[in-house]
């Protein structure tokens, strides 16, 4: 998957709780053999809207980073409502909250999700919102900060091993080949000292 290290871009605010993966991707956009996941990203509501959608705006055109509400991503498990974000461009999320599946489905996709402490958050959604797309951020996975515009830097929590496979790059399977020497080691102690573990015994 795609290391993430450092994005730069604008903010986009969309501060709602609860969007579901029905509004991110709705099911009908997934049904052709060929999904085009930029048109279906919240095509419910972009087309809808009296006013133009957050993200169909200029200034928020391919915009790097997402800032939303509590409990994003809820609904169906479903990976393509992840892929119709990044085909937009979005590499960051930052949330009050994520559903757990669909935030695991976003580190495996390469895409950072952020959760800030309280006492940050409101800080920082007001200022995303006062700057309105006209001034960027800057996430550091690295540093495990956001510069915002106005100089300040905001911490934020992340688990070591989620962030190591974000800024190396590594999926699962990558992962578990890491400790391929171990894995051969331990293969050869059985094949030496239990044989019979790795005899395929046929049924009478």
């Amino acid at each position: 998957m795609e290391k993430f290290t450092t994005v730069r871009g604008a903010a986009a605010p969309l501060l709602i709780d609860n969007i579901n993966t029905d509004q991110i991707a709705p099911v009908q956009f997934m049904r052709a053999l060929e999904p085009d996941y930029q048109t279906a990203l919240f095509a419910r509501w972009r087309v809808d809207s009296d006013k133009p959608f957050v993200l169909d705006m200029p200034r928020f055109h391919r915009a790097p980073i997402l800032v939303t509400g509590a409990n994003f991503g809820c609904g169906s498990a479903r990976e393509v409502a992840v892929w119709a974000l990044a085909a937009h461009g979005v590499r960051c999320i930052v949330a009050r909250s994520f559903s757990e599946v669909y935030r695991e489905s976003l580190i495996k996709n390469g895409m950072l999700p952020v959760v800030l402490a309280a006492a940050d958050r409101l800080a920082f959604e007001r200022q995303v919102l006062a700057v309105d797309g006209q001034s960027p951020f800057e996430i550091d996975l690295d540093a495990r900060a956001i510069a915002c515009p106005d100089g300040t830097k905001i911490i934020f929590e992340i688990d070591g091993g989620e962030r190591r496979a974000l800024l190396e790059g590594l999926d699962d399977v990558a992962l578990t080949l890491r400790y391929r020497p171990l894995i051969d080691a331990w293969e050869d102690r059985v094949a030496k000292h239990q044989p019979w573990l790795q005899q395929i015994v046929s049924p009478v």
